[in-house]
């Protein structure tokens, strides 16, 4: 398998870290391409199979985990689950390119053990739990139940940061997003 760098970003759900890759990914000089995560959650609107995710049931999900196509899984909430199909991996680097995640903090971890000489794993802070909490409300997409789940998770997460490569402080998005473009500009350097 031709291999190329991976660059992890992680962070508690409403931390930045999407937009920041987003960012990351519209700079062609970085070479960078996405790594489309499979999920059993259902699909938000305005999401797109192939896309954003790829949808797939908690049975076929299962059924992957029992071949071993997952360079990475997790099952993040109760019949949710995330994961790094190889294949996607595979795809990436034919085409010549490295690969970006926007993944969960253990999803992370995982893919930093598996592959720690070719890893950036930066971890995307949030400035606060409380900043964190309305930034999940500003975004009216889930229950308040499903926001108290994320802010306890989140309070988790942000104790596993230290074992993150790099950890970005997202005080301004902007600032967040020079930051982030230099570290990877760095990186790939190397």
């Amino acid at each position: 398998m031709n291999t190329g760098k991976l660059i992890v970003f992680s962070a508690p759900s409403g931390s930045g870290k999407t937009t920041i890759v987003k960012h990351l990914l519209t700079k062609d000089e970085l070479q960078l391409d996405f790594s489309i995560s499979a999920t059993s959650r259902y699909q938000r609107e305005g999401e797109l199979n192939g896309k954003d995710y790829y949808f797939i049931s908690a049975t076929e999900f299962q059924q992957h985990i029992s071949n071993n196509d997952f360079v990475e899984f997790e099952e993040v909430y109760k019949d949710n689950y995330y994961g790094t199909l190889k294949t996607e991996l595979e795809r990436i680097w034919a085409l010549g390119k490295n690969v970006i995640f926007d993944i969960d903090v253990i999803g992370g971890l995982n893919i930093k053990k598996q592959y720690p000489d070719q890893t950036l794993a930066v971890f995307v802070s949030p400035p606060s739990v409380e900043e964190l909490e309305r930034r999940l409300r500003f975004r009216q997409t889930e229950t308040d139940e499903k926001i108290q789940m994320r802010l306890e998770k989140a309070e988790r997460e942000i104790a596993e940061a230290p074992k993150f490569d790099v950890i970005l402080e997202n005080h301004d998005l902007e600032t967040a997003k020079q930051e982030a473009y230099q570290l990877i500009a760095d990186y790939l350097k190397k």
